[in-house]
C-alpha cells in the first residue's frame, strides 16, 4: 500500500465516522418534530421487515406533528405497531386514514439526558477518527521498515495525519456544539 492510499484510507475512515455521527444526531429528538424520528423503524410488511420511509409518506405539517400516510392503507395497523413497539415513547392518533405523532414538549431533565447522549456519539466518533489515525501511523512505520518510504517522508506523512486527525475531531466538536444547542433551546 503507498503511502497517499494510506492517507486516503485514513481520510476515507474518518469521513465515515463523521457520516455516522450525522446520522445518529438526525434520530435524536430536540425540541421540533422530524421524520428523521422514524425513518428507521422497521415495519413486519407482508412477512419482511421494511423502512417506515418506504411504506409511507412522512411529513411535519407543524413543528410538533408528524405524519404519516401509508401508501397502501391495508399496511396502517402494522405501521402502528411498529410505531407502539419502537423507543419513541409516543403514542400515534390513527384516524383511519393517516397516523399522526404529536410530539410532546421536553423537559428540562429530558434535555440534559439528551444532550449527555448526543456528546457520548460525539466522543465515539472522536474515537473512530483517532484509530484511523493510528492505523494510518502503523501503515507509515510499517512502510518505512521495509524501505518502502524514507524516514523523512515518514514524519511528514505523520504530521500530515495528525492535522487531518485535528480537522476531523473539529468539526466533531463543532457538529456536538451545534446539537446541544438545538436540544437545549426552548
Amino acid at each position: 500500500m503507498s503511502a497517499d492510499d494510506i492517507a486516503l484510507d485514513a481520510e476515507e475512515k474518518m469521513e465515515k465516522a463523521i457520516e455516522f455521527l450525522k446520522h445518529e444526531y438526525s434520530g435524536v429528538r430536540t425540541g421540533r418534530a422530524s421524520t428523521a424520528l422514524v425513518d428507521h423503524i422497521k415495519v413486519d410488511y407482508y412477512g419482511s421487515q421494511t423502512p417506515l420511509k418506504q411504506l409511507a409518506n412522512l411529513s411535519t405539517p407543524e413543528a410538533t406533528c408528524i405524519t404519516i400516510k401509508p401508501f397502501d392503507a391495508s399496511s396502517l395497523k402494522e405501521i402502528e405497531k411498529a410505531l407502539l413497539a419502537s423507543s419513541l415513547g409516543i403514542t400515534p392518533s390513527n384516524d383511519g386514514k393517516v397516523l399522526r405523532l404529536n410530539m410532546p414538549p421536553l423537559s428540562g431533565e429530558r434535555r440534559q439526558q439528551l444532550a449527555q447522549t448526543v456528546k457520548q456519539m460525539a466522543e465515539q466518533a472522536r474515537v473512530s477518527v483517532r484509530n484511523a489515525r493510528r492505523d494510518a501511523i502503523k501503515h507509515y512505520e510499517q512502510a518505512e521498515k521495509s524501505k518502502e518510504i524514507t524516514e523523512d517522508d515518514r514524519d511528514e506523512y505523520k504530521k500530515e495525519t495528525e492535522d487531518l486527525t485535528k480537522k476531523f475531531v473539529a468539526k466533531v466538536d463543532e457538529m456536538v456544539k451545534t446539537k446541544t444547542t438545538e436540544i437545549l433551546e426552548i
